[in-house]
């Protein structure tokens, strides 16, 4: 569990390979450093029956990209830990989520100037009580061509924005 207001840059990752095999293992810190260290990432985009996407503001103190929309979850696949295991840890810590389906969308590799992640996306229509945690600055649903205006603009992540146009044939419902 993430420490409120810091990211502890000592947490251990698996480093793999382009299939998610494990090579080796890796800090936070290393493979955020500008290493491109490969290392496993899970994220759901959460739509509403309306089709509204869900998405998470990041709060200013995270290490990657402070005080940007993103996708509703994201996160690391701790060493040790399954795709699905981190899928359902992820989702319970940031948005208090449990019951929901998970639906897996082809997995890619996304390389910003810091890091490269192996990204093993999800998607899933979810009507029930969605409860921020302090792992982010809040969120809530938008509508596709909100999403569609925004782009480009500096106020989603460069990854939500590469991955949004990378699977939105399969985010529709």
């Amino acid at each position: 569990m993430i420490a409120e207001g810091k990211d502890n840059s000592q947490e251990l990752f698996p480093v793999v390979d382009e299939e998610g095999n494990i090579l080796s293992a890796a800090t936070r810190g290393e493979c955020h450093s500008g290493s491109m260290l490969l290392h496993p990432v899970v994220h759901l985009h959460v739509f509403n029956s309306e089709g509204q996407l869900y998405l998470q503001k990041r709060p200013a103190w995270k290490d990657i990209q402070p005080d940007k929309w993103d996708t509703a979850v994201g996160g690391h696949v701790d060493l040790g830990e399954s795709i699905q295991q981190a899928l359902r840890r992820e989702v319970q810590e940031e948005l208090g989520i449990s019951d929901f389906e998970p639906q897996q969308l082809p997995h890619y590799v996304f390389q910003s100037d810091r890091e490269r992640e192996l990204v093993f996306p999800f998607r899933t229509v979810y009507d029930g009580d969605i409860k921020p945690s302090a792992e982010t600055d809040g969120g809530r649903f938008w509508s596709i061509p909100e999403i569609e205006a925004s782009l480009g603009k500096g106020i989603f992540t460069p990854n939500f924005e590469s991955e949004y146009q990378r699977v939105k044939s399969f985010l529709k419902l």
